[in-house]
């Protein structure tokens, strides 16, 4: 696989047009083309914005052959989409699964895709509904009797997209390992979590996280209220280097403490910044620290 082949793949995946990328990275679409079509390679600071864009190596986004390039990603896989009219609010319930991977997309097709290297039947285990209403959809995704959730928990990832022109405000919830979500404006965003790992890149309005779980939080960038609701937990949060924020515990024994380099430090917070991070619930504890490096 040539570079030129998988960039372009990589962007598609993101649900990403030719022109959002060049706007991403500062450059012309006539650039973009360029890249994908073999023409040319983008220079060695566009090649890390690449590289931290989509959360790939450096190695990979380079290497010129993919063992057994012709492969899918994943072995087995289903494919559900719909197309949708106009804005709406989500209610998405995907259960259980090891990854999820949420990103908004150009076009008008919400697209769910179940994907798995180990349950070969997916199509048939895992069903996926969708209820469309004038102003809202619900997606639920349910298992046959004879597939557990651990199964589900074990084997299966999902990438969804949703059209960004038609999103107003979403909830989702997700129970396993791994949440990812990517590119996303709305009104709110509201995630109902049982997992350890968040991370979030380019999330334009409010957030707010359910989890009674301990979790590591990563907010690649902060553009709006990130509120955090846990009971009897402890959480890390990290946030890039320079990001100003102010930082506010609410409820019940709730505290946030501050760390650099591995180590205890004093609050980076600033009262007067317009972002926001709240802890909220009981007898919860959030540590924020800064990330090393951005991908």
């Amino acid at each position: 696989m040539t570079f030129g082949e998988k960039l372009k793949s990589i962007r598609k995946q993101a649900g990403m047009s030719q022109e959002k990328l060049a706007e991403k990275l500062g450059v012309s679409r006539q650039a973009v083309t360029k890249w994908e079509t073999d023409a040319g390679i983008p220079d060695i600071e566009n090649i890390m914005a690449i590289s931290a864009l989509f959360h790939i190596s450096i190695d990979e986004l380079l290497s010129n052959t993919v063992a057994n390039s012709s492969q899918p990603d994943y072995l087995y896989e289903s494919v559900t989409e719909y197309d949708v009219d106009r804005p709406k609010d989500y209610d998405i319930n995907l259960g259980g699964a090891h990854e999820v991977f949420l990103s908004g997309c150009e076009g008008e097709k919400i697209r769910i895709r179940l994907t798995s290297n180990i349950l070969p039947s997916l199509e048939q285990d895992f069903k996926v509904k969708i209820d469309d209403n004038r102003n809202s959809m619900d997606v639920d995704i349910s298992r046959r009797s004879t597939v557990t959730e651990a199964s589900a928990k074990d084997g299966v990832t999902v990438f969804l997209q949703i059209p960004l022109q038609y999103l107003k405000k979403m909830e989702l919830a997700v129970n396993g390992e791994r949440v990812e979500v990517r590119n996303l404006e709305c009104e709110n965003l509201e995630l109902d979590l049982k997992v350890r790992q968040l991370e979030l890149w380019d999330i334009v309005g409010p957030v707010e996280i359910d989890c009674n779980l301990d979790m590591d939080i990563r907010c690649h960038s902060l553009n709006g209220e990130i509120a955090v609701n846990q009971i009897s937990s402890s959480s890390r949060m990290g946030v890039p280097k320079e990001t100003d924020f102010a930082a506010v515990c609410k409820g019940i024994g709730t505290r946030i403490f501050y760390e650099r380099d591995g180590k205890q430090a004093e609050s980076f917070s600033n009262p007067e910044a317009e972002q926001v991070i709240e802890l909220n619930g009981i007898k919860s504890e959030l540590v924020i620290y800064l990330l090393e490096q951005e991908r």
